[in-house]
């Protein structure tokens, strides 16, 4: 035994145990390396170059309502998968048992009741990363019932999309909810309560043709893309050459399409004042 073999298990145990993992963050915009916690404190808000990272379902309820114990989860009723038997490289049942398992959720949305400065709202916030945040029947069965919710309870209806668009693997069930998510918004307006649309990045295809563009306001995150169809395809069909800021937030905006761009440190504040100007 020499001073070499003593050491080399001492050094390999305090790396395995004392440096966590995945303590480093690449900005998606800069590329710049930020630690995790860092942009986790900032709401997930690069510190660099300001660029807003996509943020899960929970994540966006929790930044919105103060925390986790601010809001009670409310789950509409499921429908069974698979409407289509659908298979393309696996089978829509194995894809959805796959990210069901890495986003520890039954599909791409969280509805959450609770108050916020006193205001009780119901809010419904979608995640991307969830097969594209795409909608099918489970998302529009959700937004139908979160507009119930909100007309049961006389109180304002917040909708954070982020999505591609209509799920195919559920074929025409999936473009009926565009329907049924636009009457379901009616229902809302009609009753007489806000409903605040924030379009976070993306919000494409048939969300943004439906409910998404349906807000009493519609705000959007900053440098969210905004549109429906993509912007190759758009070309390729006019044969004109569009704007490089075509279908982003500031383009949107600039263009009647919404309401303002809210940066998200100031996004709960804002809807608050809203909802303060709405009651």
């Amino acid at each position: 035994m020499n001073w070499l073999t003593n050491w080399i298990p001492k050094i390999r145990s305090t790396k395995s145990s004392s440096i966590p993992e995945n303590l480093w963050h690449k900005c998606n915009k800069c590329g710049e390396m930020i630690f995790k916690q860092q942009i986790e404190d900032n709401l997930l808000v690069c510190t660099i170059c300001d660029h807003h990272e996509r943020m899960t379902a929970k994540q966006r309820l929790c930044a919105f309502f103060g925390s986790e114990k601010c809001f009670v989860v409310e789950e509409p009723k499921k429908y069974s998968d698979d409407p289509i038997n659908f298979t393309d490289k696996i089978s829509y049942k194995s894809r959805l048992k796959k990210y069901r398992e890495i986003c520890d959720s039954d599909d791409c949305f969280l509805i959450g009741i609770g108050s916020v400065e006193g205001k009780k709202v119901v809010a419904l916030s979608m995640n991307f990363k969830f097969i594209g945040g795409s909608m099918g029947r489970a998302l529009g069965n959700a937004i139908v019932y979160a507009a119930d919710l909100a007309v049961e309870n006389g109180i304002p209806l917040i909708i954070f999309s982020s999505s591609g668009g209509a799920r195919m693997q559920e074929g025409m069930f999936s473009l009926v909810q565009m329907a049924r998510t636009t009457i379901a918004i009616k229902q809302v307006k009609e009753a007489g309560l806000p409903y605040i649309s924030v379009l976070c990045d993306p919000t494409t295809g048939g969300v943004q043709a439906s409910f998404a563009m349906l807000g009493t306001i519609t705000l959007a995150e900053p440098d969210a893309l905004i549109g429906f169809a993509g912007k190759r395809v758009i070309q390729q069909t006019i044969r004109v050459e569009l704007p490089d800021d075509f279908q982003s937030a500031d383009f949107q905006f600039n263009n009647g399409f919404i309401d303002k761009i809210v940066h998200r440190s100031k996004m709960r504040s804002e809807i608050i004042r809203i909802l303060d100007i709405l009651d």
